[in-house]
């Protein structure tokens, strides 16, 4: 199998914490892989795919990372990021409208030099129109460009959390378990897919679940299965796709992406109180609070250890500062 270009970006390997008290109030040992820690200013899930994203914008001499996202989004966060830390540019474009006053993720865009726009549902859409005319606008400035999808999910970046899954085996050795199943959000689809893939060639011998934070079971399904076949030819990989299962728990989006519930900023302050680890609203928040609901209905019921990936998302809490101080 063909491996990728790499550039090392992120703080590895991140800790797997044990959250006991939480745990011991569930019934069920919980465990967190502290993802949030993979960095400051670029930390979560982003810079893992980001390492292989730009990895290869590198080996192809690009000048200009393009991607796309929302206004707090923290991939374009962790773009903008690593660009200014690699004397590479960073243009973010961005969905909706441009706020009042930057705060979260868009104020450090700002801080970090990045090129904004900010688009209509329809133009953003249109990414390879837009790609092609901001490409364009580079190339007559003696700059290249390479394209980022939104969240690094692609085959290339699936080799983040390809390469996770082979972390976390050596942590589950070092703690002496195996556990039943490794649960974390997915908004793009990248992180869940390169678990699922790594988790067979690494053999960790657990279930991999994911709680959607946007979008529906059945597009995840349809979109991994995508990345699942462009990377198995892209990298020439002999693995069975027939054996990669796609496990995605529909019901929790609440009030769409970006929205939590009352409920999820109380399991925000919860898990803060209990642990000392803040989650956010828009992810790992949102993903946490719907495994609680799980474990007390019964999904995981029989299941002794489950591992909770923090993905990070920090930022995304200040610009709901408002909606979380009301719901605690």
């Amino acid at each position: 199998m063909l491996t990728p270009p790499r550039v090392t970006l992120a703080n590895l390997p991140t800790p797997l914490q044990p959250l006991d008290r939480l745990s011991e109030k569930m019934g069920v040992r919980i465990w967190i892989k502290r993802d949030d820690m993979t960095d400051t200013v670029a930390c979560g899930n982003k810079i893992r795919k980001l390492e292989y994203s730009v990895g290869q914008a590198l080996e192809e001499n690009a000048d200009v990372l393009v991607t796309w996202g929302g206004v707090q989004s923290n991939h374009c966060r962790a773009t903008a990021a690593v660009a200014a830390r690699l004397g590479l540019h960073a243009h973010l474009l961005l969905r909706g409208r441009k706020p009042e006053s930057s705060d979260g993720n868009l104020l450090l865009d700002t801080i970090l030099g990045a090129d904004v726009n900010f688009l209509d549902p329809a133009t953003y859409q249109a990414m390879d129109e837009t790609y092609e005319r901001f490409s364009a606008e580079y190339a007559d400035k003696g700059l290249k460009t390479f394209r980022i999808p939104v969240g690094a999910s692609d085959e290339i970046g699936l080799w983040g959390y390809i390469n996770c899954a082979e972390e976390l085996k050596q942590d589950f050795n070092n703690a002496g378990i195996e556990p039943d199943a490794i649960v974390s959000a997915t908004g793009s689809g990248g992180t869940l897919a390169g678990l699922i893939i790594g988790n067979a060639l690494h053999q960790l011998e657990t279930q991999i679940y994911a709680f959607n934070v946007c979008d529906d079971e059945a597009y995840f399904v349809a979109k991994i299965g995508e990345d699942f076949e462009r990377w198995q030819d892209r990298y020439q990989s002999t693995l069975d796709r027939s054996q990669l299962t796609i496990n995605v728990i529909d019901g929790y989006v609440g009030p769409g992406y970006g929205r939590a519930t009352p409920q999820v900023f109380q399991t925000i302050h919860e898990v803060a109180q209990l642990e000392g680890i803040v989650l956010d609203p828009v992810y790992t928040g949102k993903a946490f609070d719907a495994m609680l609901q799980q474990i007390r209905t019964g999904r995981f019921s029989g299941m002794n250890d489950l591992v909770f990936i923090h993905t990070g998302g920090i930022y995304g809490l200040f610009p709901q500062k408002d909606e979380i101080i009301k719901a605690i």
